[in-house]
């Protein structure tokens, strides 16, 4: 399930990614705009920060752009850096495997096999489906 926080984090990055770049956008732009709790909004952008996905600028004339052009800005890039890796079981994970405790043999295993298929599809449709696609329909998030 999506929580919260990743929600978040995908509403004030398309809504950043519709300013066009043009400008930093301010923190408290994004919150008033999207209904976001400033306080939430600022940990999860300082997370996104530290990922790469943006750059803050300070002053009065500060506030945060995307660090890369957002056609490069997946879905999943973004829900990987708040959730971690996306695989429902830990022995289907790309990024951060684990044998499940329970697991009598992992070749066997017809979960396993069903979630390897989830994560494959999960994963093609979040990583192609890019900030600028979804930041070119100004439909609310």
């Amino acid at each position: 399930m999506l929580t919260q926080r990743s929600r978040y984090a995908l509403r004030a990055l398309i809504f950043i990614a519709r300013t066009n770049g043009v400008a930093p956008v301010p923190i408290s732009m994004i919150a008033a705009d999207q209904k976001l709790p400033r306080k939430f909004l600022e940990a999860i952008l300082l997370e996104l920060k530290n990922g790469g996905l943006v750059t803050s600028y300070r002053g009065k004339l500060g506030g945060y752009r995307l660090a890369r052009p957002a056609g490069q800005i997946s879905f999943g890039e973004i829900i990987r850096q708040i959730e971690g890796p996306l695989a429902l079981v830990p022995c289907v994970s790309v990024s951060a495997y684990q044998r499940c405790v329970d697991c009598f043999e992992e070749s066997t295993c017809v979960i396993r096999k069903t979630m390897i298929e989830v994560r494959e599809q999960t994963a093609n449709i979040l990583d192609h489906t890019s900030l600028a696609d979804l930041s070119i329909d100004h439909a609310a998030a």
